[in-house]
């Protein structure tokens, strides 16, 4: 069967957001363009990990092209999107491995997701083989989210994504655990219970 891909150059919108209550939540890539939305679930700590690499290779655009590079130090207001995900949302799959890469010649950040996969080897050398011929089978590998970003919307991904993730639950001062809404057994407290 050939790799199913889901290729947005450019979307309209890409934005991480979520489905359910805090300390619930399941956390989604969503891209659109031209009346098709694709939504694939992922964890909170890929979104986190996802938005500060972003960031990073942005930073890292603009310091190697000397500022000259069309990427904007922060998140333009002009396209900030704080918008709900589009309903209905369809998880098309979970998401595995992720790659970010910058487009030099057309300017423009590709941010790959692929498919989680369930790899069986019997040593390392065998699953890191596995490993390296799954990333390089263009034609019959896990289903990818391709999205091609301006340095702009990169940047407004990234701060919504960042948001995103830390509107969950706050964190306890003393542990730094998240805190339910029913109370919060702290180690730090020897387990005693206390009220959010």
């Amino acid at each position: 069967m050939s790799r199913q891909v889901f290729l947005y150059d450019p979307p309209e919108r890409f934005v991480a957001g979520t489905v359910g209550l805090p300390g619930r939540r399941t956390f989604f890539l969503q891209a659109s363009a031209a009346g098709r939305v694709t939504s694939v679930a992922l964890e909170k700590t890929q979104v986190a990990a996802l938005a500060e690499r972003i960031d990073e290779l942005l930073d890292e655009v603009v310091r190697r092209t000397g500022g000259n590079a069309p990427v904007p130090a922060v998140a333009p207001a002009d396209v900030s999107d704080t918008a709900p995900l589009d309903n209905p949302v369809e998880e098309e799959f979970r998401v595995g491995t992720m790659a970010l890469a910058w487009d030099g010649e057309e300017q423009r950040m590709i941010v790959e997701a692929q498919a989680l996969v369930e790899l069986e080897a019997e040593s390392d050398e065998d699953l890191a083989e596995a490993e390296e011929r799954l990333l390089q089978d263009e034609e019959n590998g896990p289903p990818m989210l391709r999205v091609r970003l301006t340095g702009a919307q990169a940047r407004a991904f990234a701060k919504r994504a960042l948001d995103v993730v830390n509107a969950g639950r706050p964190p306890c001062p003393l542990c730094s655990l998240p805190l339910d809404p029913e109370g919060h057994v702290c180690p730090r407290q020897n387990g005693y219970r206390r009220g959010a």
